[in-house]
């Protein structure tokens, strides 16, 4: 197993790739913001300087800050500066502002009609001086937003740049919009990121969890399953191929495995069974059935010999010798099935019409039937090929059946239907009475051997039935119609003869259609024939 199909492999694998993804994407956030941050000085680098040359044209020229900018032309205070200009003093060497470009600063009109300039350092609402003391001497002192803390320039900062003239030193003051906001953006970029990538990487990992511990309880689930006996139970193979793939192939196998000797030993527990119910049937048979075929002899004797001239008396006689031999032959009922349970089925496989079996086996039941106010019908459908099988054999299966189906309705009365339908290369015979039907609880375990609802029964009535039904290549199933009732359907394969000289297998046929050779018995068929005609209905 290659080192990257486990699950510990994948794990290394995901892991090493988040983490170059953090690295790499925190490199770039790096290069990203040093290249902006290189931007902006630039930016503020070139407002400054694009102020200071506004600034000395004011000084240099009669024309005012406002007028310059608006010349065409002039490339100083272009789109991207007067973003970041907000407004230019121009302060004379007596401190007072000459020029201002927002015009906010500039000389007024007193009441005399005289031009008043305002102090520099009256002014109040300046934002702060960037510049410190070493920078512009004791100038400093007159400056009023000189000194301010770094957190109170939240609406911008102000630039200093002293310019030498005829007329002594001039300012320059340069008022910067601020950039608090922008560089709030920029602080959160790196951490938005991280954000994004610690939940990529929290998402990744649920979904690694999640396709590990699936299959771990997928097994935990199996394993309870297991060990209440459902051994049949497996984990669904999900087609992977790591440590957890691997331990669900292993646990299934382990499982069917166990199945499998499950199915063995219940095997050998019921060849034991049979075995000890053979040695007991063999010895109930020999020490049991000579002194009831005595005792059976000797009744009948009685009732001829020795019975009551008295009216009276001689029903009493009948009634009881009758209820005796009643109980002698359901005695000598299970002693015979003990024997025909445990000894091997011997068949003798002949085409054999089922209908003319069932007829025969109806037969036995019809005076009870009558008695029971029981209406008997059968249906056959498709003209019903024979079967391959033995019509003795078959015939102790629909008896065994039929008998069920009376006694379950010899209180109240109903109807018993059999239904005989050809399909491909089968005969299906559905044997359906009225009755009070099987529990549901029972259903799996009527033909089961030993099992029976009856308080007389043996149990093996219905496991003869289905290990002879099964001896002739067979199947049989119990159905629960949703109207009440029992309904078993034996399905038995259709018999077949074949040609002896071309090789030929044919249904219903004596001789060969080909080359009229007789036809000689081959078994049981797998394919049908295709002849339908219509239903054949009798009632009885």
């Amino acid at each position: 197993m290659s080192f990257f199909n486990t699950f510990r492999g994948r794990l290394s694998l995901v892991l090493g790739v988040l983490l170059i993804a953090t690295v790499g994407v925190q490199y770039y956030l790096n290069l990203r913001i040093q290249a902006e941050n290189i931007n902006l000085t630039e930016m503020q680098e070139q407002a400054l300087l694009a102020g200071f040359a506004i600034g000395v044209n004011s000084m240099t020229s009669q024309d005012r800050l406002r007028d310059f900018v608006g010349r065409e032309g002039q490339s100083f205070y272009n789109e991207r500066t007067s973003k970041r200009i907000r407004d230019i003093l121009v302060i004379d060497n007596d401190w007072q502002v000459y020029d201002s470009l927002s015009g906010k600063y500039l000389p007024v009109e007193n009441v005399e009609g005289e031009y008043v300039s305002k102090d520099l350092r009256q002014l109040t609402d300046l934002p702060p001086l960037m510049e410190k003391e070493e920078k512009l001497g004791e100038d400093i002192r007159n400056f009023p937003n000189a000194g301010a803390p770094d957190d109170s320039h939240a609406d911008g900062e102000a630039h200093a740049i002293p310019v030498e003239t005829n007329q002594g030193r001039f300012y320059v003051m340069i008022i910067l919009n601020s950039d608090k906001g922008a560089a709030a953006a920029r602080a959160a970029q790196p951490l938005i990121f991280t954000i994004g990538i610690f939940l990529v990487s929290i998402i990744v990992t649920i979904l690694l969890v999640w396709r590990f511990t699936t299959p771990i309880a997928n097994l935990s689930r199996a394993a309870r399953k297991v060990g209440r006996g459902d051994l049949s139970y497996r984990v669904p193979d999900t087609g992977r191929t790591d440590e957890v793939g691997s331990l669900t192939k292993q646990f299934n196998l382990m499982t069917e495995e166990l199945e499998k000797s499950k199915v063995l030993e219940e095997q050998l527990q019921e060849a034991e069974k049979s075995a000890v119910v053979g040695r007991l049937a063999s010895a109930i048979a020999h020490e049991i059935r000579n002194p009831l075929n005595y005792i059976n002899l000797t009744l009948d004797h009685l009732r001829k010999k020795f019975k009551p001239e008295d009216a009276g008396r001689s029903e009493t006689f009948e009634k009881l010798t009758v209820q005796l031999k009643s109980e002698v032959e359901r005695i000598n009922r299970q002693v015979s099935d003990f024997l025909r349970y445990t000894r091997p089925v011997k068949i003798d496989f002949v085409p054999v019409d089922v209908r003319s079996v069932i007829e025969n086996s109806l037969k036995i039941v019809e005076p009870q039937a009558e008695e029971s106010g029981i209406q008997i019908n059968i249906v056959e459908r498709d003209d019903a090929p024979a079967v391959a099988g033995d019509a003795d054999v078959l015939r102790s299966v629909f008896n065994n059946l039929f008998l069920n189906s009376i006694h379950a309705m010899e209180q109240t009365g109903g109807k018993l239907s059999i239904l005989i339908t050809r399909e491909e290369g089968v005969v299906k015979v559905a044997i359906r009475d009225t009755g009070p039907g099987v529990p549901e609880e029972h259903a799996e375990k009527v033909f089961q051997p030993y099992f029976s609802t009856k308080e007389t029964g043996t149990g093996l009535g219905l496991a003869i039935v289905k290990r002879i039904i099964d001896e002739h290549g067979g199947s049989i199933e119990l159905e629960s119609p949703d109207d009440g009732g029992a309904c078993f359907v034996i399905t038995l394969p259709a018999a077949v003869s074949k040609c002896p000289q071309c090789g030929g297998e044919f249904m219903d046929k004596d001789v060969c259609p080909d080359d009229g050779a007789a036809l000689v018995s081959a078994g049981a068929s797998s394919t049908s024939s295709d002849r339908q005609s219509a239903d054949k209905n009798t009632e009885i």
